[in-house]
């Protein structure tokens, strides 16, 4: 009896000394990654904002075969939320608790244990970087209850080590999932179609073909601030029309321009100008995607013209509008663009 005595002394000290031993233990836990990704800051915002795009890049879609993901009727912004159940991975809700758009996402997650309820905070942080790129910090923090840092005691690695590499996984995921989505495009040709036409106000240049992007982006701006600054009324999108595209040269002649409503005089000097673009038979194509895909959208207009027996009126010059463009939508892959080659 003396040595059952004993054995339940030692015992009793034992779990007493892991319990103080635990007790001791700083519960207090963060763990964040970051990752710098070649996509708008509003992009990269938007696509972690909606709840059902996780499903696409989370982490732990690779460590689960059976993870169900219910959603509620708000799934985004400020009260949105999901919820989750696995056999393997338990069951949990996360629920978004502040947003300020394209800075920051401030969210609740809460795991169901056989220990009761754990909740952390979960965070988002997105800072522009130059060229378009976003450096995005996912991170999580809290404290863990008694329970909960006496089971970890006993794992090989703490919380936050597990929490790292899973979240570092999770941002290389949506880094391909977000330039997937920015990749997507697609063209058709409307055919043939009459343009109304109508005045413009206009900048004009001579450069190489490869870096009319660029001086368009610097164009338009300037035309429409000498629009606003001269109260001149707005009445479509943005456009360049193409005076002369020489392919072999690598040279274009262009104007990027802004229509308005009546003829505007301007001094003969002046860096913009106004003129007339007339009602005209043109054959349309829409590109849905990214400028990169301009090239192959105007060949189906030309490949249309060629196989419906149609002739290009190369007195007037072809032209491209932008119904959805980049400072309307950060997402490429939504951006429109309509091409209009005129015919005889």
């Amino acid at each position: 009896m003396k040595i059952i005595k004993y054995l339940f002394f030692l015992l009793l000290l034992v779990v007493i000394g892991g319990a103080v031993y635990v007790a001791t233990i700083n519960g207090e836990y963060q763990a964040e990654e970051s990752r710098i990704i070649e996509a708008p800051d509003e992009l990269l915002f938007s696509t972690i904002n909606e709840y059902k795009t996780w499903e696409k890049w989370g982490p732990w879609m690779d460590e689960s075969d059976d993870l169900v993901m219910e959603y509620p009727e708000k799934t985004s912004g400020e009260g949105g939320s999901y919820t989750w159940r696995s056999e393997t991975q338990g069951d949990g809700k996360i629920e978004t608790k502040k947003v300020l758009p394209f800075t920051s996402i401030d969210q609740k997650i809460t795991f169901i244990t056989p220990m009761g309820e754990s909740k952390s905070d979960v965070y988002w942080k997105f800072e522009k970087i130059e060229g378009k790129k976003t450096k995005v910090t996912w991170g999580m923090k809290g404290k863990q209850s008694f329970m909960e840092k006496a089971f970890w005691a006993t794992q090989d690695s703490s919380l936050s080590q597990t929490i790292k590499p899973m979240y570092a996984r999770g941002l290389e995921k949506l880094d391909a999932y977000v330039n997937g989505e920015m990749k997507k495009y697609a063209i058709h040709v409307d055919g043939v179609t009459e343009h109304e036409g109508g005045f413009y106000m206009y900048s004009a240049t001579t450069s190489s073909i490869a870096v009319i992007s660029e001086k368009m982006a610097e164009m338009i701006p300037a035309v429409s601030t000498y629009m606003r600054q001269n109260n001149l009324p707005q009445t479509g999108m943005p456009l360049t029309i193409y005076n002369e595209y020489n392919v072999e040269q690598g040279t274009a002649i262009f104007s990027t321009a802004i229509p308005t409503r009546d003829k505007v005089v301007t001094p003969e000097e002046g860096a913009i100008q106004c003129d007339f673009l007339p009602k005209q038979k043109v054959v349309k194509t829409t590109l849905k995607g990214d400028y990169t895909n301009l090239k192959e959208a105007w060949e189906a207009g030309y490949k249309y013209i060629a196989e419906n027996g149609l002739e290009p009126n190369t007195e007037s010059p072809a032209f491209e509008v932008y119904r959805e463009e980049p400072t309307l939508q950060p997402n490429p892959a939504e951006w429109v663009t309509e091409i209009y080659i005129p015919i005889k």
